[in-house]
This record gives C-alpha cells, sequence and structure tokens, in this order.
C-alpha cells in the first residue's frame, strides 16, 4: 500500500526542495543558528523519501502500517522539520519557533514532533535502532539516514554487521556522503574510503548515486525484496544551494543575520526561478 495522496495536485520534489532549503535559511536566522550545511545537504534525500518513497499519513503519523525513518544524523533536524512540515505533519508557521525556549523544534528531534520516531543526535544509534523497528515487522521498509562522519562510530558497524546477519531486506540506510565533519575532511580524521567495499564486506547490497539529483535517489532508492540490507551512498554537497558556504566546513554550523539571510535567500529564489523556466 503506498502513502495517501496528497490533497489536490502531487507535489514536484524539485518544488519541494526549494521551499526546503528556504526554510533552513530561515530557521538558521534565529537566535540559535543551526547545523546549516549538514541540512543542506540532506534535502532531496529526505524530499523524495517523505513525498514518494514512504508510506506515510501526516493525519495518522502513529498508522502501524506506516514506514519508518531515522534520521541518525540528528543535527540535520532543520531539514527533517521543513520535510515534515511541507508534507504536512506540522504547520509551516511553526518553523519560526526553531530552536527558541518552549519550542518542540529543537537543535536534534524528540518524538513531541509529528512524524519523529524516535530522539536521535547522538552519532552511531539510528542503524540499531532502525534494525529493531525492521525486525518488529518485515512487511514495511525502514530507513536509517546516516551521516558520513558518523561512521567513524564504531556502533555503526556493529549494527551494520546484525543487520546483514538478521537478513533485513526491508532496511535501507542512506549517508549523506558530503564529506565533511566539523573539523573538516572526514578523509583527514578517520579515512572513509573504500566505503562501498567496506559495507559490500559487511554483506549489504550497495547502491551510489548523485544525492542531488531526484531521478538518480529514486532509482537508488527502489525496493530490492527479500535479502541483505541496501545501503545508498548519496554523494552530496554540504551547504548545497549557497555558492559561498558549498563544500566548507565553515558551514557545519550557521547563525545567520538578518542581512545574511536576506542575502541567501535571494540567491536561493534566483536559482529556483532559473530551474523552474
Amino acid at each position: 500500500m503506498g502513502a495517501p495522496a496528497p490533497a489536490g495536485p502531487p507535489a514536484d520534489p524539485a518544488e519541494v526542495a526549494h521551499r526546503v532549503r528556504e526554510h533552513i535559511v530561515r530557521m538558521c536566522a534565529g537566535p540559535e543558528g543551526g547545523h546549516l550545511g549538514g541540512s543542506m545537504s540532506l534535502v532531496e534525500i529526505l524530499t523524495l523519501l517523505y513525498f514518494e518513497v514512504m508510506r506515510v499519513d501526516p493525519r495518522r503519523p502513529a498508522a502501524l502500517e506506516r514506514d519508518i525513518l531515522i534520521l541518525s544524523k540528528g543535527h540535520g533536524a532543520m531539514c527533517l522539520y521543513a520535510v515534515l512540515a511541507e508534507r504536512g505533519f506540522l504547520p509551516v508557521a511553526e518553523l519560526a519557533e526553531y530552536s527558541r525556549p518552549g519550542s518542540r523544534l529543537m537543535g536534534h528531534p524528540v518524538r513531541a514532533v509529528p512524524g519523529v520516531e524516535m530522539p536521535t543526535g547522538s552519532l552511531g544509534h539510528g542503524l540499531a535502532l532502525a534494525n529493531g523497528f525492521a525486525v518488529a515487522d518485515r512487511g514495511r521498509r525502514c530507513f536509517a539516514v546516516l551521516g558520513d562522519g558518523e561512521l567513524q562510530e564504531g556502533s555503526v558497524w556493529e549494527a551494520a554487521m546484525a543487520s546483514a546477519a538478521l537478513g533485513l531486506g526491508n532496511l535501507t540506510a542512506v549517508v549523506d556522503r558530503n564529506r565533511l565533519q566539523i573539523t573538516g575532511p572526514t578523509e583527514d580524521a578517520v579515512g572513509l574510503e573504500p566505503l562501498a567495499d567496506r559495507w559490500r564486506s559487511f554483506g549489504w547490497t550497495v547502491r551510489e548515486a548523485d544525492g542531488h539529483d531526484f531521478g538518480a535517489l529514486r532509482e537508488a532508492l527502489s525496493p530490492t525484496g527479500d535479502g541483505p540490507p541496501t545501503v545508498v551512498i548519496a554523494r552530496t554537497v554540504k551547504g548545497r544551494g549557497l555558492p559561498s558556504l558549498e563544500a566548507k566546513t565553515r558551514s557545519h554550523y550557521a547563525r545567520l543575520s538578518g542581512r545574511q539571510a536576506e542575502r541567501s535567500l535571494a540567491v536561493l529564489q534566483a536559482r529556483r526561478r532559473r530551474t523552474v523556466s
């Protein structure tokens, strides 16, 4: 059973992605700022999952037949909130409350937010959580979205070994491979390459895709049926959409001034017009 059809014409994922990036910039202009770079690199991934791939119903976020997504890289919460809002899980206007006192939209996601399955952000735990959901109901698809720097955690590989041993063909891990972490390039910290071969050695089916190309992601995220779990290594750009911050370590966390936010929104809106035309 697919996800319930949205009211009105189907949403264009590319148009949704433009709006999501603008929401992220506005949230980063709040008093606390936010993890801009790693949220921007996730946009196409989460948009496609929630608008096309996953069985979800914003009116029934706890429906037993729903698919499951665990955002293991919880610092990408701004992207998740924006996508959930666009999908109808919460009011778009609520995004203005991000990280403010009393808001449920915290810096890392919590279950008080409709559509959030588990609190995350302590890196290295999301894949194990997704294992549990996948074992509990093999009739639904489960997704764990991980950062690439997070793969330096040993707990990820313990969970990956268990996923393969349990034959979790309904589990897909998506690695946001933007090649940067808070201290700089991942390969300068603890090298991950050859990353695809590493996952294969743990018994996973490996797919690779341009993480900003909806067509490539759509193919990579298609179901595999019975068999081993699947990992999609999504090649992305940290800070995607803002040329001054793309592929820059300093995009990891940003607190934008009013002027910076205006200029960033102008850049995104110009890009949106070029894409639409």
